[in-house]
């Protein structure tokens, strides 16, 4: 398969301000990386993203793919991301059917600071059937124990949520970004890239399943999400419809 030439502008995971404490004294502490990331594909302008920008490429990637502007790694020519300007500049190997008519219906959704979906992905997804098998409760307890030691950013300086790839055994990526649809799109950008299928795969959350989550999971073909935290009504609605 043509591999798309893309850059390599990722951004530094914190930044380290000085604070003063309650004794007026001077000290460092590092802050969670935020900036404003605006796609553009073939120079038209589709939606600015706030992100922590440790993996913008993935995530343009990502996010193009399972917002359904394009279906196969192969449909890229180039990915060029440039913080200068806060700009990633896509360009598809040929026209993208119905381009337009995406761009004319938003769907804003729950997640962190408000997530948008385009038209078409909602209609996607009536005909997607994913027929996991049963999940032991076992390799959820162990996929947990290893996801413990990950959230490394948190850790240094909150603000951010993680999001994991997994299978039986293992973390196959960890991705923390200021907005989980943002590290669950940069995870989808990974296994083009990486060419990871979505056999048997595993994906856990920070944060609410949200019909959002659901949708991006069930996008890419991943049989199983998992949380911490509770799910929506809609959320579930989808996931069942899924399967």
């Amino acid at each position: 398969m043509k591999r798309p030439k893309i850059t390599n502008a990722d951004r530094p995971k914190t930044q380290t301000i000085e604070v003063r404490d309650e004794y007026n004294n001077i000290k460092s502490f590092p802050i969670t990386g935020e900036l404003p990331l605006t796609i553009y594909v073939n120079k038209k302008e589709i939606v600015t993203l706030m992100t922590l920008g440790h993996h913008p490429e993935s995530l343009v990637i990502g996010y193009l793919r399972n917002q359904g502007f394009i279906n196969n790694l192969s449909d890229l020519e180039s990915v060029h991301v440039d913080w200068d300007i806060n700009s990633a500049a896509v360009k598809t190997v040929s026209e993208i059917k119905n381009f337009e008519n995406k761009l004319t219906h938003k769907v804003v959704t729950s997640g962190c600071g408000q997530g948008t979906t385009f038209s078409g992905v909602w209609d996607d997804l009536k005909n997607k059937k994913i027929n996991p098998s049963r999940l032991d409760q076992s390799i959820i307890y162990k996929l947990l124990k290893l996801l413990h030691d990950k959230n490394e950013i948190y850790r240094e300086s909150g603000a951010v949520h993680g999001c994991a790839l997994c299978d039986s055994e293992n973390i196959i990526d960890f991705i923390e970004d200021v907005g989980r649809h943002n590290a669950v799109d940069a995870i989808a950008g990974n296994m083009w890239l990486n060419d990871i299928d979505s056999n048997n795969k595993i994906f856990y959350t920070t944060g609410r399943l949200t019909s959002e989550m659901v949708i991006k999971v069930a996008q890419m073909n991943i049989p199983y999400l998992i949380s911490r935290s509770g799910i929506t009504e809609m959320g579930f609605n989808v996931a069942k419809e899924t399967g």
